[in-house]
Order: structure tokens, then C-alpha cells, then sequence
């Protein structure tokens, strides 16, 4: 097969040829969710390190810009990432906008992409909430180890 009419199909997987500084882009959205999605089937990999703290949030950095948070009841805060998955547990999603406040439920088993600034999340229930989220900046928190 004769690829020398398609120059972009042989150098896939090639450093530049010509020497440029390649640059890193941020993931996009849609990996950063295929990533959350397919952490979330994989449960053996992250589920020993859920921390249950009344006190707060816990955030536990995994790999690849993922993290794992655990909501008390009643807590909640900022969203920090651009995707996430309840994984357990009722997280609902507050966005304040000028034309007034919508509250909408997560659900288990799906990937919400937030949009917004000024966007947080909440947990309603009477137990602890697990929540899995992707995006460019994590919060602070402690890392897997």
C-alpha cells in the first residue's frame, strides 16, 4: 500500500519531523467523562480509599486528573471538576444563574457535565454521598497512594 498521498497517516505516532516543541492540550471534555466513566467500573482500583469524614468533603486524587470525593449529609461544595458520576449515595447540582437557582439531581450510573461558574454540589440525603470527577484543575486533597 503506497501512503506516500497521505503524509498525516505516516507520521502519526512520529516526533515532529520538524523539530517543533510539540505541545500538550488539556483533555476535552468528552475524554475526561469516558475517563470517569470507566474508573467508575472499575471500583476495586479506588473503592479502599472512600474516607468517610463528618467534618466535610473528602477529595482523594486518583490518576489522570480523576478524584474521588465522599459528601457527609447536608455538605456540599464548589464544583471543581467539568465531569462527574454519583457512584452512591444523592448528590444534587445547585447552579445560581440571574434568572434564579435550578437544583437537579444526579443520578447514579451517568455522567453530568457542569457548566458554569457559579455551579456546587450538595448532598440532600440522610447518608454519605461518593462521587467520582474529572477535569483540568483538582481541589486539594490528599493523593492515592
Amino acid at each position: 500500500m503506497d501512503l506516500s498521498v497521505a503524509p498525516d497517516i505516516t507520521m502519526l505516532g512520529q516526533d515532529d519531523p520538524h523539530d517543533r516543541a510539540l505541545t500538550l492540550r488539556p483533555p476535552t471534555v468528552g475524554q475526561l467523562a469516558t475517563r470517569v466513566a470507566d474508573l467508575a467500573g472499575r471500583p476495586a482500583e479506588w473503592w479502599r480509599l472512600v474516607d468517610f469524614d463528618a467534618s466535610g468533603p473528602v477529595h482523594v486524587e486518583l490518576a489522570g486528573l480523576v478524584w474521588l470525593t465522599t459528601w457527609p449529609p447536608g455538605h456540599g461544595g464548589t464544583v471543581h471538576g467539568q465531569v462527574s458520576t454519583l457512584i452512591a449515595g444523592e448528590l444534587a447540582e445547585v447552579t445560581i444563574a440571574a434568572c434564579g437557582v435550578t437544583e437537579r439531581p444526579l443520578r447514579a450510573n451517568r455522567v453530568r457535565v457542569h457548566g458554569g461558574p457559579h455551579t456546587a454540589l450538595t448532598n440532600p440525603g440522610p447518608a454519605y454521598a461518593v462521587s467520582l470527577h474529572a477535569g483540568t484543575t483538582p481541589p486539594s486533597g490528599r493523593s492515592a497512594a
